[in-house]
């Protein structure tokens, strides 16, 4: 069987490009606004076509080896529902979700998907936009399914619940079932992080991973506007705290044979890479910072993988 095409918009790191590649997919064209993205993308996948260009700029007329892909993904800035979210940005982001869906007109994918926030599937804050996406989809002559996957569920060492909105043309829609988990049990934060821990020598890393036997709470990547590197809000941090994290700071390197094997201990930017299941040969550009916030930003690469084969099952059996 040949190879599914695919466009991917909001690349970022390239976690949910990364996924589809190993259920199929070969992307046509990558399209990420922030140069440090792209210049990642290009590192690991030098035969990729990266675009660094914004969304709200791109018009696929001017980039026809986008027409008539299999399917147009789309991993987008995560909405924001509270009060306190600055209008601005949420307004952005609402925007780049109409723009990733309105996309559907120029380049006629067979499937759409798109990955957001658990709340964009039922919350009553979003109920407007989901209206927006059935009216422009449906005449198009798309079904829709919404649901909401936890990454935990596919090996992911991480409480990380997501939005999807899955869209195929009408004939391959029945075939179409949402992704089952693929793990019995989930990757505790210990077993996925113990061998790291004890790269240089520390004593602890063993009595560390025994007692870290969840999974991680949600990586936040925060927002390149503020703040630096650490693991978000206070909740979040607390968690951390129960497992001995630090998650105040990430560490420039993991714990040595020098230090105490009792207290608190901070973890690298690579061991969150880790914690969303990237392969450990894949590298991050740009400084420390610039690193953890497209880590904790993408789409792990195994949800995206386990939605990409039941992409691919649906568009195979609707052919036959």
């Amino acid at each position: 069987m040949s190879r599914l095409r695919f466009v991917d918009v909001c690349a970022g790191a390239g976690g949910l490009a990364l996924g589809l590649e190993q259920a199929g997919f070969d992307p046509v064209l990558l399209l990420d606004n922030k140069s440090v993205a792209c210049e990642t993308l290009r590192l690991n996948r030098p035969g990729w076509d990266v675009l660094e260009m914004d969304l709200l700029e791109f018009d696929p007329a001017e980039h026809t080896q986008t027409y008539d892909v299999d399917l147009l993904s789309a991993g987008l800035p995560r909405l924001k529902s509270n009060a306190t979210a600055a209008r601005a940005e949420t307004d952005e982001e609402k925007q780049l979700l109409e723009a990733a869906v309105l996309l559907a007109h120029g380049i006629q994918p067979r499937a759409l998907l798109i990955e957001n926030v658990p709340g964009l599937v039922d919350a009553d804050a979003f109920e407007s936009l989901r209206g927006f996406v059935h009216e422009e989809l449906e005449h198009l002559g798309y079904g829709l399914r919404w649901f909401v996957l936890n990454a935990a569920d596919f090996g992911v060492p991480q409480d990380r619940k997501q939005g999807v909105l899955v869209a195929l043309k009408r004939q391959y829609f029945d075939a179409f079932h949402p992704p089952a988990p693929t793990v019995e049990r989930h990757v505790s934060v210990g077993r996925a992080l113990l061998r790291s821990m004890g790269a240089r020598g520390w004593a602890g890393a063993e009595e560390w991973a025994a007692q870290a036997v969840g999974v991680a709470p949600t990586l936040v990547g925060g927002s390149d506007k503020r703040g630096g590197a650490d693991l978000g809000p206070t909740g979040t941090k607390k968690a951390w705290a129960r497992i001995r994290v630090n998650g105040g700071a990430l560490a420039n390197e993991v714990p040595g044979s020098e230090d105490g094997t009792t207290g608190m201990i901070k973890i690298t930017d690579a061991q969150t890479a880790l914690l969303q299941s990237f392969p450990p040969d894949w590298c991050f550009s740009g400084k420390k910072t610039a690193r953890y916030r497209q880590i904790g930003h993408a789409s792990p690469p195994p949800v995206g993988a386990a939605l990409g084969h039941a992409v691919a099952s649906a568009l195979t059996v609707g052919r036959a």
